[in-house]
């Protein structure tokens, strides 16, 4: 996979998913699954709907 997602993206991508995950649990709700999107895409730097639109945040070599 390539790398489209840079470092402050992925960041905000890992909190948010832990944040969603940990909000799902307290309250006893499947919904929380969905943190693990956020937090897939910031742990592997790919973002599928990236790639589809054009975005790459990284910064360049």
């Amino acid at each position: 996979m390539q790398k489209n997602v840079g470092n402050t993206d992925r960041m905000i991508r890992i909190i948010a998913g832990i944040i969603i995950l940990a909000i799902g649990v307290y309250y006893g709700s499947w919904w929380g699954l969905i943190g693990l999107i956020p937090l897939f895409t910031g742990l592997t730097r790919s973002c599928v709907l990236y790639k589809m639109l054009g975005i790459n945040t990284c910064k360049l070599k």
